[in-house]
């Protein structure tokens, strides 16, 4: 390792150390490395810092800026458990998974799983906080992911019960427990303003609106997170279109696929054509088919 990369690396380590409760730089690491004099080896004082002081500033910005991505990802979450256990949640969370990637978009990749043995943070609305966070990550997985060309005709065509067909990287389809599809919209378009009193209620607005939807029973939800035009969008599906497109998403062949979403359903057997019909048009109009790949028939 070269003398630059030596030095890179420490101050990378300095920086990207959490913060303490009070939001400043401790002058010992969990390690035991102490920050005063890695921060004199590193960076010179001048007449206003010292140099602990001057490490402090960009060990400082650096967590602000995970904060501040952290909350514009995941703005249903706060209101639904509140901002002083999402700060909590937040910290925690993000010193458990610190950034590793080039993209700050990948701060929340591990949240869901992380809640799962965390659920002590979203207490006692847990089950509504997981849903908000499975509906907020796919919005980000779908506004950012892949747009693969779409499934041309003369393919289409040759669609059999062995085809695989392929759908877009940046589809998303959801079980839920709660109509946080229409919250989430809700606090997304509560516009508040710079004025306090205007933040303040339109945080109170939020609250509210998380309250009365964690008051509803809970029921089964099926949602599909897409795009369409560099916006995403939420459409409600029903419990055969969610297993026929987890099923097409799982890689199963076409007739396995509508075997998988139709085992068990209530759906009359005289209406399965026509759902099926409607399904794949709605789907085709949509732009989610992208390439199939063939499978030999067995004999």
């Amino acid at each position: 390792m070269s003398e630059l990369q030596e030095i890179q690396r420490r101050v990378a380590a300095a920086i990207m150390h959490p913060l303490t409760r009070q939001e400043t730089m401790p002058h010992r690491r969990k390690d035991g490395t102490s920050n005063n004099s890695e921060a004199e080896a590193l960076i010179k004082p001048n007449d206003r810092l010292t140099s602990f002081e001057r490490l402090e500033i960009y060990n400082r910005q650096y967590w602000f800026r995970l904060y501040s991505c952290f909350e514009e990802d995941f703005p249903g979450l706060m209101a639904v458990i509140g901002r002083k256990k999402f700060d909590a949640l937040m910290r925690t969370y993000l010193t458990d998974f610190p950034s590793r990637s080039f993209t700050l978009r990948n701060l929340g990749s591990q949240l869901e799983n992380w809640l799962l043995t965390h659920r002590e943070y979203v207490e006692p609305r847990a089950e509504l906080a997981l849903d908000m966070v499975r509906i907020e990550w796919a919005h980000i997985e779908a506004f950012d992911s892949a747009d693969d060309p779409l499934i041309d005709a003369d393919d289409l065509a040759e669609i059999h019960d062995g085809s695989i067909l392929r759908l877009q990287p940046y589809l998303r389809v959801l079980k839920l427990h709660y109509s946080v599809d229409d919250l989430i919209i809700d606090i997304r378009s509560e516009s508040g303003s710079s004025d306090s009193s205007s933040n303040n209620a339109s945080i109170a607005r939020k609250r509210k609106r998380a309250r009365h939807v964690a008051e509803m029973e809970p029921e089964e939800i099926y949602l599909a997170v897409h795009r369409h035009e560099n916006s995403v969008f939420y459409k409600r599906l029903s419990r055969e279109d969610y297993l026929l497109l987890s099923a097409l998403m799982a890689g199963e062949p076409i007739g396995m696929a509508i075997d998988t979403a139709l085992a068990g359903s209530a759906m009359p057997e005289a209406e399965h054509a026509a759902f099926l019909q409607a399904a794949f048009q709605a789907w085709s109009s949509l732009g989610w088919f992208t390439r199939y790949e063939r499978q030999e028939e067995v004999l």
